[in-house]
């Protein structure tokens, strides 16, 4: 494997491949165990992502890349192979998500700011030495027009954050995934999402510039243009996938050698069926795939239910989203698929 900064990004974006966010923290994971009845130790978090990381259907054809936790990339399998090397032997590279999670911005109600620069460096070192050759930080950017969320403010400082935080990753040997998410969670339409996903991302990239950041070393997660999701729209694929194409070509530099999307709280089909949609009206001047978390585990977890004789059918159902979203990454899925 390369250690080129611009191979590894291409890799995390091979054809065909995405990335599995499996970087949930300890609290996030406890709410997904919780809906499964299944008490959240380090023992079963460890099994349920090594059943996750020894998927070799999944792992080998779909997956180009796993996000971890700080705790699962020290942690071992059950057999004391470290969980890193399970990724790497499936062809995968590990990946760690390193920010401290977004925080009240102080005079600003209603929005955030992502905080973990202090002390980064150092931890960027030892996560190289970990095995880590990709890095993850979300910036929060939610909608509230009413409330005037969000500020110029707080699109300038996280996206600020992102640009030191992605100097620092090259510095280190490392591609820095930039995901500043603009939330679906408000009551907005899609066209108020397009505007404010348009400023964050034309800032970044000016921020970007500013700290030297090589583009060609870094993958985008942003967050597809669509509507809040209490705005009760419902927008068609095609409505997605022409306007964030649109977007994109006005804000991300052709650089860039890949956008792998969040799939922020769309469901499972609807996360495949919108990046499909995105890849049918190619080409485009980078890779489109998917970085997803939820919307490529729902499915296993619930099969799984912490259970050892589930662990197949935890596979098999990972194995098909994987391959679900690895053929909408090609343009290339269709509905009937989903049954067969």
């Amino acid at each position: 494997m390369s250690e080129r900064l611009e191979d590894i990004a291409a890799a995390m974006v091979a054809d065909g491949k995405g990335i599995l966010a499996a970087d949930e923290s300890s609290g996030t994971i406890k709410k997904r165990f919780d809906a499964i009845n299944v008490e959240s130790t380090a023992d079963s978090r460890r099994d349920y992502r090594e059943l996750l990381f020894r998927s070799t259907e999944a792992m080998k054809k779909h997956i180009s890349g796993v996000i971890l936790y700080d705790e699962t990339i020290r942690q071992k399998a059950a057999d004391g192979t470290p969980l890193v090397d399970l990724i790497k032997g499936a062809g995968s590279i590990p990946g760690i998500k390193v920010d401290a999670g977004a925080k009240p911005l102080a005079g600003f109600p209603g929005d955030t700011i992502t905080e973990g620069l202090d002390g980064l460096r150092e931890r960027l070192a030892e996560y190289y030495e970990l095995g880590a050759r990709f890095a993850k930080w979300r910036a929060v950017i939610d909608i509230d027009t009413a409330k005037g969320v969000p500020s110029a403010t707080s699109i300038g400082s996280n996206t600020h954050a992102l640009a030191r935080y992605a100097a620092l990753c090259q510095e280190a040997g490392i591609v820095p995934i930039v995901e500043p998410e603009v939330l679906m969670d408000g009551a907005h339409d899609i066209d108020t999402c397009y505007d404010v996903t348009k400023a964050t991302l034309t800032k970044l990239y000016l921020e970007l510039f500013a700290m030297k950041v090589k583009l060609e070393g870094t993958i985008l997660k942003p967050n597809m243009v669509i509507a809040g999701k209490k705005s009760g729209k419902k927008n068609s694929p095609e409505e997605v996938a022409e306007k964030t194409i649109r977007l994109f070509r006005e804000t991300v530099p052709a650089a860039v050698p890949g956008i792998a999307f969040l799939s922020g709280g769309q469901s499972d089909e609807e996360a495949t069926a919108n990046l499909n949609a995105i890849n049918a009206i190619g080409p485009h001047p980078w890779k489109l795939t998917f970085s997803y978390g939820r919307a490529l585990q729902a499915a296993p977890q619930k099969a799984w239910s912490g259970k050892a004789e589930n662990v197949p059918a935890a596979q098999a159902a990972f194995a098909h989203r994987a391959r679900m979203n690895g053929l909408a990454a090609l343009g290339q899925w269709q509905q009937s698929l989903e049954n067969a």
